[in-house]
């Protein structure tokens, strides 16, 4: 058994949760969301990367890890690098899914009798990662022959956040964020490029009832599934030996307890607050 740890600002991880756990179940999950600092957006990229570090040496030094997973594309892309230097287990981080998205559409243009004209793919993320270098990259790579349209929007990070405190989600605002999509001429496949917004997959999908939606929760199963495969004999040891994943904050709220009866209904524990 393995002791992976999945590590956001705040709620995102979860949709990577369910798709990990799902394809290794069996394993010890350990989450960890820094809401003290929430949203890591707002945060310089020193600052981001300061906290981050210090966060993971800290908890990797209280508690064994074997794989780690930056469940936050804002983090991955900033703080990669520097963690992969310091820590001794893999860390294994989150793009948005532009390559899975393409072919995807490249196949739904075919089948169909479509080849004469370009698949449309949409990406859906915050403004940073719309804006980022690496994003612009990764469609030049993977998306060059298709239509790409980029929407950016941090309202469906609250709103996610809000729906697993229990909220109802805003229809109407989700609606009007996405109308430059609602038309005939909308993406056929959307690229949810931020861990929160799978958490919104059910009413994304009522607004673009047309379009497939895409995540990056398989692909990082897949290469948390091979690392570990890789790395069986550097395993630190057992899990908590009631079966359930380990749960913490770094600020207890309202909001957080809230929220962590979410991941009481994931086979979590009760939410500890993780302090430096």
């Amino acid at each position: 058994m393995a002791n992976i740890l999945i590590f956001d600002s705040g709620m995102g991880g979860l949709s990577v949760y369910r798709e990990v756990s799902k394809t290794l179940p069996g394993h010890q999950y350990l989450y960890l969301f820094d809401n003290a600092c929430f949203p890591y957006g707002e945060l310089s990229e020193s600052r981001l990367v300061e906290r981050v570090v210090e966060l993971f040496e800290a908890f990797v030094a209280r508690y064994p890890v074997d794989t780690a997973i930056i469940a936050c594309n804002t983090a991955s892309t900033h703080v990669l690098p520097t963690l992969r230097e310091r820590l001794h287990i893999p860390v294994v981080g989150v793009v948005p899914a532009i390559k899975p998205a393409a072919e995807y559409s490249r196949r739904l243009h075919q089948t169909h009798s479509l080849a004469g004209e370009p698949g449309h793919i949409g990406l859906l993320a915050t403004p940073g990662t719309v804006s980022r270098r690496y994003t612009a990259e990764l469609i030049q790579s993977f998306a060059a022959d298709l239509q790409v349209s980029l929407l950016g929007t941090t309202e469906l990070v609250k709103m996610a956040e809000d729906k697993l405190s229990g909220q109802p989600v805003d229809m109407r605002r989700l609606e009007q964020i996405l109308a430059p999509w609602r038309g005939p001429k909308g993406p056929d496949t959307i690229v949810l490029g931020c861990t929160h917004f799978p958490l919104l997959a059910d009413e994304v999908s009522l607004c673009l009832p047309k379009a497939r939606l895409i995540d990056s929760g398989a692909a990082i199963a897949r290469r948390v599934s091979t690392l570990l495969l890789e790395e069986t004999s550097t395993r630190r040891g057992a899990g908590c030996h009631d079966g359930k994943g380990l749960l913490f904050c770094t600020r207890l709220t309202k909001k957080s307890r809230q929220q962590a009866g979410t991941f009481t209904n994931e086979g979590f524990g009760e939410l500890e607050e993780f302090r430096l």
